[in-house]
C-alpha cells in the first residue's frame, strides 16, 4: 500500500500505529482528537504548514 495526501490520518495509522512520530514531528500531537484522525494528510499539513510531499515521503519509506 502506498500513502496518499488523501488518506485519512487515522486510517494510516490504524495500519501503521508506528508512524505517529511523524506526525507528532509536525507538530501533530492531538491524535487521539476524533476531528484530527478524520484529516486528510494534506488537510493535516497545511494546518501545520508542513510539506505534504516530504511527509508522504517519510511515512512511505517507514513502511517499504
Amino acid at each position: 500500500m502506498k500513502i496518499t495526501k488523501d488518506m485519512l490520518i487515522g486510517d494510516v495509522l490504524d495500519q501503521y500505529p508506528n508512524l505517529a512520530e511523524y506526525f507528532f514531528e509536525i507538530g501533530m500531537h492531538c491524535l487521539g482528537c476524533p476531528h484530527s484522525r478524520g484529516e486528510s494528510i494534506e488537510q493535516a499539513c497545511e494546518v501545520h504548514g508542513t510539506d505534504v510531499d516530504a511527509l508522504l515521503a517519510k511515512l512511505n519509506t517507514a513502511i517499504a
